[in-house]
């Protein structure tokens, strides 16, 4: 059987819940992926980040605009209607560029220990809808982290 640490991440990225935002998008974003574990000073996982916490973070503002007979009332406010919006969406980046992570990460994370077999990482991830899963050692340390990716890839490897 394969296991845990034979597909795991031991390279691991990892945030603190005082981590800004913007930081942690960028790292996100520079590393090419989606999501990272969240640890307190002694590496135990206190919640997990992805990209949909992020999108959830942002309103999203969209003109509202009659497309179908506009007036000519609607043609004279449009472009400061436009100007509002974008006032709205920028002030929102803003706001959110400021948010620590600690205040929208997912608080209840699943972890796997080295020694289980892959196939209940698997299994886990599909029965609770996630994508990755902090691997962690008998203290709850963090240790490594294994993908939906790294499963694939373990098991097209030892196939």
């Amino acid at each position: 059987m394969i296991k845990v640490k034979d597909a795991m991440e031991r390279n691991i990225i990892k945030f603190h819940a005082d981590d800004k935002i913007s930081d942690v998008a960028q790292i996100l974003r520079d590393n090419k992926i989606s999501g990272a574990p969240i640890v307190d000073d002694n590496l135990k996982v206190i919640g997990i980040i992805s990209e949909g916490d992020i999108m959830r973070l942002l309103e999203v503002h969209s003109p509202r605009l009659n497309l179908i007979l506009p007036s000519p009332l609607d043609l004279i406010e449009l472009p400061i209607r436009m100007k509002y919006e974008m006032d709205e969406i920028a002030e929102d980046m803003n706001r959110a560029a400021s948010v620590l992570i600690g205040e929208i990460m997912t608080k209840k994370v699943f972890t796997i220990k080295a020694e289980d077999d892959i196939s209940d990482a698997a299994q886990f991830m599909d029965t609770h809808s996630v994508n990755r899963l902090p691997v962690v050692d008998e203290e709850g340390k963090l240790i490594g982290i294994v993908t939906r990716g790294d499963i694939i890839s373990a098991m097209v490897r030892m196939g």
